[in-house]
């Protein structure tokens, strides 16, 4: 019997036992289209999480004050003070820094007229806009001058136009900050989420204005730095930490009381737990592909054993152990080949499912479904082997004396 005559059989006796046929391709179904879609998800997360964090700025590098203890217990990171403008300043200074950004943060409740509304503050510099990436859709950024001279400016964020404003323009408009009055100068351009974090909804002022009116201190949370190039991320990292430790009169002997991350290692952590966040769910996920090939080696076992005297009568008109071997092997690679192009094309639906009722992003590459291909495949064999073996080996006298 020839590969396509065999083929031919396989999809007859399938057809014939439509139900039964299903049956054993459910485990292989649900294993393949849960690693399609889990894969797309974690690919299209991991994207998204890439092209967030890209846009935090250009080169960028996060200073951030660090760890206190008490006895040998960790307060955890930023619980100390210890970064000022002056430390901004003398970074600010070096070659292999383009930009400085000191910023400090909070919660406002803002009022304009009979509305209010709650939201994040931060207060920062003029280079803001270049050192994190951020543009001005309406009216301007604040200036050097403004934030010397601790001017009541804001610059508002989408949410707050929509929230506070009802979507009707709130250049040149008064609003109270925490009941201290703040002229409207901008709006910023939509940016969307970056984490948990909206940037949509936030209102910023100078850094001054917010050190001196709102929060009180003399400590900033944070500093933002933007390296002159790619290139020069590493040299710009050690500058930074040997300016610090220098402001901080910090002896050799003694930790840094800063830390410093870079979009690099930010961009490196989010993408290690996504993707071991993507593997763990593929894992499980490919045990149902277990299951399934488990069910089609059962379900074979059946098929021998009710076909057992038309295998005797094939092999008693010349029929040799390699057919009966090729055309069961055939036939629970068949099953497994379709279960699992049912199952990439409900995965790749089930994705796209996702993405549309979800809002989540995913990404669907031919990787996965190459893998899921080939793995279906290979199930089919693995588990088809034994069923078809048995059959194989089947004596003709027996199996024609079968009932």
């Amino acid at each position: 019997m020839s590969f396509l005559e065999s083929l031919r059989v396989s999809f007859r006796s399938i057809k014939a036992n439509g139900l039964r046929s299903v049956l054993t391709m459910l485990g292989i179904i649900i294993g393949v289209a849960a690693v399609i879609a889990m894969v797309a998800i974690g690919e299209g997360t991991s994207a998204s999480v890439a092209s967030q964090i890209n846009g935090l700025g250009s080169n960028l590098l996060i200073v951030s004050p660090g760890q206190a203890t008490q006895g040998r217990i960790s307060l955890g990171a930023g619980s100390l003070n210890t970064l000022t403008l002056a430390d901004a300043e003398a970074i600010a200074q070096k070659d292999s820094v383009s930009g400085v950004a000191p910023s400090v943060n909070g919660r406002a409740q803002l009022v304009w007229g009979s509305n209010n509304y709650s939201t994040s503050l931060e207060g920062t510099t003029e280079s803001f806009p270049e050192v994190r990436n951020v543009q001005v859709a309406q009216g301007r950024f604040f200036s050097n001058f403004e934030v010397k001279k601790q001017f009541n400016v804001a610059v508002v964020g989408t949410e707050i136009v929509t929230n506070l404003f009802g979507g009707s323009s709130p250049i040149g408009e008064t609003i109270q900050i925490n009941r201290i009055p703040f002229t409207v100068i901008g709006v910023l351009k939509s940016q969307g989420s970056s984490g948990m974090t909206n940037n949509d909804d936030r209102v910023l002022i100078p850094v001054t204005t917010a050190m001196s009116r709102l929060t009180g201190g003399k400590y900033v949370n944070s500093i933002y730095v933007s390296a002159a190039s790619a290139e020069q991320m590493a040299q710009a990292q050690a500058d930074t930490a040997e300016t610090l430790r220098a402001q901080h009169n910090l002896r050799p002997s003694e930790s840094d009381d800063f830390r410093i991350t870079s979009q690099s290692d930010i961009l490196s952590t989010a993408q290690a737990v996504s993707g071991s966040m993507t593997a763990l769910l593929s894992g499980i996920a490919a045990i149902s592909l277990i299951v399934g090939g488990i069910g089609v080696m059962n379900i074979m076992l059946v098929s021998v054993t009710e076909r057992t005297r038309e295998i005797g009568i094939r092999k008693a008109i010349g029929a040799k152990k390699r057919d009966i071997l090729r055309q069961f092997l055939i036939e629970a690679v068949t099953l497994s080949l379709l279960g699992g192009v049912i199952g990439i094309l409900l995965g790749i639906g089930a994705a796209m499912a996702v993405s549309k009722l979800a809002g989540m992003a995913t990404a669907i590459t031919i990787s996965p479904v190459l893998y899921a291909f080939l793995t279906s495949t290979a199930v089919g064999v693995i588990f088809g082997v034994y069923p078809a073996r048995k059959a194989a080996q089947l004596k003709p006298i027996d199996a024609l004396r079968y009932e």
